[in-house]
């Protein structure tokens, strides 16, 4: 097998990892992938975006199978191009994917199909947007409706942080078109986690139950990131939970994509908020989460690649794919300033060291290598330290040794990921 593997961050370190794991015989090509998918495959400077180009690598290189990590190309309708020539793909139709791509379409697709989800309401326009919040009770929550790489969705305490919150979206544009259009919609108290679906569009496999740390500081302060950490199974969502999930928001989803001609072969990602009333959705993507990938792959017990043409054919019922009976914990480090500016091109340190401690990997993110031949910090997210134990405490404390041994000028991370789940 010949798999290509689109992407270039942490996700995508995690997938190229756990298919090389998984068939030992298969090939991973990256493109463009980073520092750390250079030990697993064979990087390719290809954007994975750049759907020409991508075709041609693919034809070039013989590739068996494409798993499209981001999902900006998934909603640019990737899939359908490569399905079009021919090549059996891992990632939703750009029909599908506007479950992510646009906020609002999602909000009257659970509508229209009766998935649980928070009260809302959608706006083009900035002066309606503002009358809405006059009446509206709060704490509230203000989403960009389209792409803002996980950052897009802004709890307000108050009106006066919600019109603000309002200025940067629509006015400001501080997610460019992302906020031309935007969700507003009732705060939901509970717990959150994520469920990550494998699907063929009609059979599903549900992996395990992770929990993302969205906000950059302890204690979940300060603003939204891409993700800070997750670990899994989220006890929070054990096997009750997650039965009642499936039947009362995946099976309808996938019933109510199939019903509008919306092919969906991918991972489907459901963020949940458990409230009083029951599990509601929070938000869908098209794709893997991020870092959730990095927690929940690890613990997958079966053949990644065998599932992945299976699904990328139509025929996942077909295969088996389990889950361990072990926890994983993903820390993330950051670079400093982040989530807002930050410098690039700093050493990192301790990465052979963590090399050899047991039941460790870290995934590479934001890493490239320099003209010296050494490792260097090139993004946000610089790296997702994941540590694998018998239960959750022992996952944790391998994890943050690992972490204690990295360095890089600026690094900070989250020192309590993990913790809910311990109280759990």
């Amino acid at each position: 097998m010949r798999i290509l593997v689109l992407g270039s961050g942490g996700r995508e370190h995690a997938l190229a990892h756990c298919l090389s794991q998984s068939d030992g015989t298969a090939e991973i090509i990256i493109a463009p992938g980073n520092a750390g998918t250079l030990q697993v495959g064979k990087n390719v400077p290809v954007s994975a975006d750049d759907t020409e180009a991508l075709l041609a690598l693919v034809r070039r290189e013989n590739i068996d199978l494409t798993v499209v990590g981001p999902e900006l190309p998934l909603v640019a309708g990737i899939a359908d191009a490569f399905a079009a020539s021919g090549i059996p793909v891992v990632g939703p139709s750009a029909a599908a994917a506007a479950i992510e791509g646009s906020k609002a379409f999602a909000k009257d697709f659970m509508a229209r199909h009766g998935i649980p989800t928070a009260a809302y309401a959608v706006f083009g326009d900035f002066r309606a947007a503002d009358s809405y919040l006059r009446s509206a009770a709060t704490p509230i929550v203000v989403k960009a409706s389209g792409l803002a790489a996980g950052k897009g969705a802004l709890i307000c305490e108050d009106r006066k942080e919600a019109r603000r919150a309002l200025r940067r979206l629509m006015t400001a544009r501080e997610f460019g078109d992302a906020g031309r259009e935007v969700v507003i919609e009732e705060y939901m108290e509970g717990e959150e986690a994520s469920i990550l679906v494998l699907t063929d569009g009609e059979s599903y496999t549900t992996l395990a139950a992770a929990q993302d740390h969205k906000r950059v500081g302890d204690s979940d302060t300060g603003p939204n990131t891409g993700g800070m950490g997750a670990y899994a199974p989220a006890p929070v969502a054990g096997q009750q939970v997650l039965g009642r999930v499936c039947r009362e928001i995946v099976e309808p989803t996938l019933e109510g994509l199939a019903s509008e001609d919306r092919l969906y072969r991918g991972c489907l990602y459901v963020g949940i908020m458990l409230t009083q009333e029951g599990p509601k959705v929070v938000e869908y993507n098209c794709r893997f989460g991020d870092p959730e990938a990095q927690a929940v792959l690890p613990l997958i017990d079966g053949n990644l690649v065998e599932t992945f043409v299976a699904l990328a054919e139509g025929r996942l019922a077909s295969v088996r794919l389990g889950v361990r009976p072990a926890a994983a914990a993903c820390v993330v480090m950051a670079s400093g300033g982040y989530p807002g500016s930050y410098e690039k091109g700093m050493p990192i340190t301790g990465l052979q060291e963590v090399a050899t401690m047991p039941d460790v990997t870290v995934y590479h993110a934001g890493t490239r290598v320099n003209d010296q031949g050494r490792i260097v910090t090139a993004g946000g997210r610089v790296l997702g330290v994941t540590g694998i134990g018998k239960d959750l405490t022992q996952a944790l404390e391998r994890t943050y040794n690992a972490v204690g041994c990295l360095d890089f000028a600026g690094a900070h991370y989250r020192q309590d990921i993990g913790h809910k789940g311990l109280r759990n």
